[in-house]
């Protein structure tokens, strides 16, 4: 039977697993849109490429299935490159499927025309063009294959739009599934061999292709050996972080304490970690001229092995692949090192004590009875800003898959990614972090979430700054404050405006009641915290750098 390419389109996904895709419509793939008419698949319409983007990165973060923005051609591509960088960043699993030029219209400077291939090649893991109808299904096949094996990410499927109009008699590929990777016993015994020698080892967990049951094998595997367990950036979900044997995390504005002990560490087992940028304080935690500790690498990706750091040992295999192995080759309880653990979990009990800051709201506070009073499978998301250091800092982790924030530091992600985890888990709490300035890059969103019924809770740390790039500039280029002001508008006013729930707090004792009345009205709500722009970071204020203090560095 033949079918437009439309249609065969939508089949496709389908069959690949798509129950939910991010759009913002466009001429350029109306076949599409008709394909997906009476199909299985919802169709989150957003209100900007970008939104979108960032929603299907999200869901793919969530689910482990790739997820699934839909542009049009020219600035609907490029608007929504962001969500693709941040999807390669954070080896997430994700296709962009982006409108192009009739055929016929290429290399012609046509309407909205750009080379999309040429453009993501850079920040994908593949970009291709579909020239012909009956090829619809092999290439998505592919490039749902493409983005969930080895370390995941976004490929990007450029559509013509007559390629899309034209019919075509074409079989349906299979569903795609990552390669399935085992671990020998004596994969484990080596890496336990090099445990057992070191006498300050350290577990370092990062990068994707985590699950509940790896994190479980994770608690195990630590307790069972005493080992000391640190969280790359933005992936302390991976373990519940009241347990004994989690000592917190390698974030931007890392615990300086904890930076030490990773230096006096002789062992590092990477489990999943690419040990980039931010969790090796610019590429010096763990390699300089003055110490080197060893590093066991596990990575699903062989290529990763030994990229940034030369590993003694290196294992090509998910964390969790390893991690079952581990538990069920050598069950025994160790005693050892336990010294080394009390050491580092002291050190990060000692992180966890808020430090006095100026103004009536301190977010500190905030965070901490967040921490306290959110259920366990809460979701929390947030974009980049110094707001985030004090999420890093004061909350506590207690379950995997809660945690849903950007590794490329990309602002405006908190809210598209709370839609998309709403979506997702409309039968949990989900609460999304966002300083002033992030939250203004997608607020539009708001349409978004009250269209399809998600629900989020939006907390706005509005200091009326550009945080992060101000205390930076002061440090730097005291007395020449520049381009770092903001002129905000009532957030909790526009966001009534949307029809959503809105709230102020302008001391820390109204943020209970003021949380507790937006869970209850069942909508979307921006609750904005009036922050004083002194309290810049989690360690001193605005005006302490200004007087010479610095912040407490990790070098």
């Amino acid at each position: 039977m033949t079918r437009h390419g439309g249609r065969i389109l939508a089949d496709q996904l389908e069959i690949q697993g798509i129950r939910r895709i991010f759009s913002v419509p466009g001429e350029s793939f109306l076949a599409f849109l008709d394909g997906l008419h009476g199909s299985r698949i919802q169709n989150v319409v957003c209100r900007h490429e970008g939104g979108a983007a960032m929603m299907a990165e999200a869901h793919g973060k969530l689910t482990g299935r790739p997820g699934i923005a839909v542009v049009t051609r020219g600035p609907g591509g490029t608007n929504a490159s962001c969500g693709v960088h941040v999807a390669m960043h954070d080896s997430t699993p994700m296709l962009l499927l982006i409108g192009q030029v009739p055929r016929d219209h290429r290399d012609r400077e046509a309407f909205q025309e750009v080379d999309l291939r040429s453009l993501f090649r850079p920040i994908a893991k593949w970009a291709a063009e579909i020239e012909q109808t009956n090829r619809i299904p092999e290439y998505v096949a592919r490039a749902c294959h493409v983005a969930m094996s080895g370390r995941p990410g976004p490929v990007v499927l450029a559509l013509p739009e007559d390629m899309l109009a034209e019919h075509a008699d074409v079989a349906d590929a299979e569903i795609s599934t990552p390669p399935v990777q085992s671990v020998s016993n004596r994969d484990a015994e080596r890496i336990l061999e090099r445990l057992h020698c070191a006498t300050r080892p350290m577990v370092v967990i990062g990068g994707s292709l985590w699950s509940s049951k790896a994190s479980e094998y994770l608690a195990n595997f630590a307790d069972n050996h005493g080992l000391p367990v640190v969280a790359s950036f933005r992936r302390q979900h991976f373990l519940d972080n009241r347990h004994s044997n989690y000592v917190g995390d390698l974030s931007a504005g890392m615990n300086p304490e904890l930076a030490a002990l990773v230096r006096k560490s002789d062992l590092i087992l990477s489990l999943g970690s690419r040990l980039g940028e931010i969790s090796s304080n610019s590429y010096k935690l763990f390699g300089n001229s003055r110490y080197r500790p060893e590093i066991v690498q596990v990575h699903p990706d062989p290529t990763e092995i030994g990229r940034l750091w030369p590993a003694s040992l290196g294992l090509a295999a998910t964390p969790e692949a390893l991690l079952e192995r581990i538990v069920a080759f050598e069950p025994g309880r160790s005693g050892r090192n336990l010294n080394w653990l009390s050491e580092c979990r002291t050190t990060y009990s000692r992180w966890q004590q808020q430090v006095q800051l100026p103004g009536a709201v301190e977010l500190s506070k905030v965070i901490a009875w967040l921490s306290e009073n959110l259920p366990d499978d809460a979701i929390i998301t947030n974009g980049a800003g110094n707001y985030a250091a004090f999420l890093h800092r004061y909350f506590c982790y207690k379950q995997f898959g809660t945690q849903v924030a950007p590794t490329s530091g990309s602002m405006g992600y908190g809210l598209p990614a709370a839609i998309a985890s709403k979506l997702e888990f409309p039968e949990r709490l989900v609460v999304c972090l966002a300083g002033d300035g992030c939250f203004q890059m997608t607020a539009n969103e708001l349409s978004t979430a009250l269209q399809h019924g998600a629900s989020p809770i939006v907390i706005v740390a509005n200091n009326g700054i550009y945080g992060t790039i101000r205390m930076h500039q002061e440090i730097k280029y005291p007395d020449r404050v520049s381009g770092t002001a903001l002129r905000n508008p009532d957030f909790a006013a526009l966001a009534r405006a949307y029809g959503a729930h809105g709230e102020t707090v302008v001391e820390t004792s109204e943020f209970p009641s003021a949380f507790q009345r937006a869970v209850a009205s069942n909508l979307p709500a921006v609750i904005e915290l009036k922050l004083d722009s002194a309290a810049i970071s989690t360690e001193v204020s605005l005006d302490e750098i200004r007087e010479g203090l610095k912040l407490r560095s990790p070098e």
